[in-house]
């Protein structure tokens, strides 16, 4: 039976990121973020904190202590040289990626295996710029990652079939669930997902109702355990833009962002993150 591997990289340390080494470093691997500078690399160990205290506070059977043993932050590259995995998880954007997976992939080892945390952006067109594609895969996890019980294992054409059995016993490994989709705009998720989203960004625009009752007309009559609405507020509306962006140029009209969208990140109203979206959050909730 496939284990995890002992020692995980995360590149990035924002709160996917930081999400992403808490739950493998839950589940017993030493989980190490790289971080683009100290300033950067000192939030991300704060907020590596934070999410081992909230989780203790959730688990008072926790070792917390125990847990923040497991995680470290690191600014070199050349740390990543022990990892078995490495997951990159810096914004979306492709550029960025690319240079994060690159550099990673010049300290790995010849029999560690890499993976990008993108949301929509196509993986196959990331593999291209890395020596060893067949050893690369998409895992998309969820915010917050957590408690979210899904990750998408996106393969490309060139993703070796053990990765494709790994991943997925890594996915059981952290007590969540996978799911196998072939790489496309969007995968299964967030094409879904966003499509929902956007239909009822553009009823709020219409006046067809108030962001609440649309919410509430998913939650009670569908049972979805958040509105889209909140959901994009969870998620950034300007992480949803860039999504849309991306799916509009790939996938057609469909996708066209809504002008709401565009003109609550213009304003800085992005979500929960800035207190103000779809709806309102105060401070500290």
């Amino acid at each position: 039976m496939t284990t995890l591997p002992d020692v995980i990289g995360v590149i990035g340390g924002g709160r996917m990121g930081a999400g992403i080494a808490h739950v493998f470093a839950r589940a017993g691997a030493s989980a190490l973020v790289i971080e683009r500078d100290d300033q950067a690399a000192g939030q991300a160990r704060a907020r590596l904190e934070d999410g081992v205290a909230k989780a203790a506070e959730r688990d008072a059977s926790m070792d917390a202590d125990a847990l923040l043993g497991r995680l470290a932050v690191s600014t070199e590259y050349d740390t990543l040289a022990a990892a078995g995995l490495v997951v990159e998880a810096v914004p979306e954007s492709f550029d960025l990626k690319v240079d994060a997976l690159t550099r990673a992939e010049r300290v790995l080892g010849d029999g560690a295996w890499l993976a990008t945390n993108t949301s929509s952006l196509s993986v196959a067109d990331l593999a291209e710029h890395l020596q060893r594609p067949e050893r690369f895969c998409g895992l998309h996890f969820f915010n917050p990652v957590p408690p979210s019980a899904l990750v998408e294992v996106v393969l490309t054409a060139r993703t070796a079939p053990e990765l494709r059995d790994r991943a997925v016993e890594w996915v059981t490994a952290l007590e969540k669930s996978a799911i196998v989709v072939n790489d496309a705009p969007g995968f299964a998720s967030s094409r879904l997902g966003l499509a929902i989203a956007l239909e009822a960004m553009r009823m709020v625009e219409e006046g067809v109702a108030s962001p609440h009752d649309i919410d509430a007309a998913m939650v009670l009559g569908y049972r979805h355990a958040t509105g889209p609405l909140r959901t994009s507020d969870l998620v950034g509306l300007d992480v949803r833009l860039g999504i849309a962006e991306y799916l509009h140029e790939t996938l057609g009209e469909r996708f066209a962002p809504p002008q709401i969208l565009r003109d609550k990140v213009a304003a800085g109203e992005l979500g929960r993150k800035t207190g103000r979206g779809f709806f309102e959050y105060p401070p500290g909730r």
